[in-house]
Order: C-alpha cells, then structure tokens, then sequence
C-alpha cells in the first residue's frame, strides 16, 4: 500500500479551508499554491521578483519537509495578476530553475487572496530513486 503523508506549514486556513501545504503519495510531492505570506504579513507588496524568490524558497522548505529538494521539480505552475511583470517573476524562477528546467506555465488571473499578492505557485515533484 502506498503511504500518503500530508506536510503542513500550520498556517490558520490550511484547517478551515482543508488543505495541506504538501501532499506525498509514493514517490509523487504536490506543493499547493503558495504565496509570499508569512503569518499576517505579506512579504514585498506588489513586487513580483521579491515575491517569487520568497514563495519558491517556502516551497523549497515545503519539499524538503517531505524528502525532495527543487531538483525533483518537474512542474511548476505560476499564477499572476499582471501578465507585464511575467519578466520579474521569470527571473526569479531563473534563479532557482535555470538548470533543473521543470515544464513550467505562468497564466494571467484576475486576482488572488490580497490585493498586494502578485504572485501565486504551485509545483510538482518526482523523487527518481523510490
């Protein structure tokens, strides 16, 4: 029987709303969408770059939790509310990516949970040696 193990960030929704920040089932790691908050506090309002280097490196944590790292990325999922900052948000996915090269989609939303997020991601890993 495969194992599921859920990773949680203990933030307050993940039990009102019923989710996990990650799911791991087998050798397969779902990272649900995730923003740059950290509490109450949302980190660079309205900055694109600074947003996605912070998500990336809470999924990082996310992954880590549950025994991969950003090189089993295989998909990333990135939705943001102005498609002209596509650039600032690739260049931070870049940062982290540019040699693991995930199949990757960034899409326009009209908006996300706070006006001051630009910036929403979602990725999925494979660990290759399960």
């Amino acid at each position: 029987m495969v194992k599921r193990k859920n990773i949680s960030s203990g933030g307050k929704w993940e039990n009102v709303v019923g989710y996990s920040r990650a799911v791991r089932i087998g050798n397969i790691i779902e990272v649900a969408g995730t923003t740059a908050t950290e509490g109450e506090e949302i980190i660079a309002p309205g900055n694109a770059y600074e947003q996605t280097k912070y998500i990336i490196q809470k999924i990082e944590h996310a992954l880590n939790e549950a025994g991969a790292t950003l090189n089993d990325v295989v998909r990333t999922r990135m939705f943001v509310t102005d498609i002209s900052k596509w650039e600032e948000a690739g260049k931070a996915h870049g940062e982290f990516f540019r040699a693991i090269k995930p199949a990757s989609t960034m899409v326009e939303v009209k908006a996300l949970i706070h006006i001051d997020l630009v910036i929403e991601m979602e990725v999925t890993a494979i660990l290759q040696n399960e």
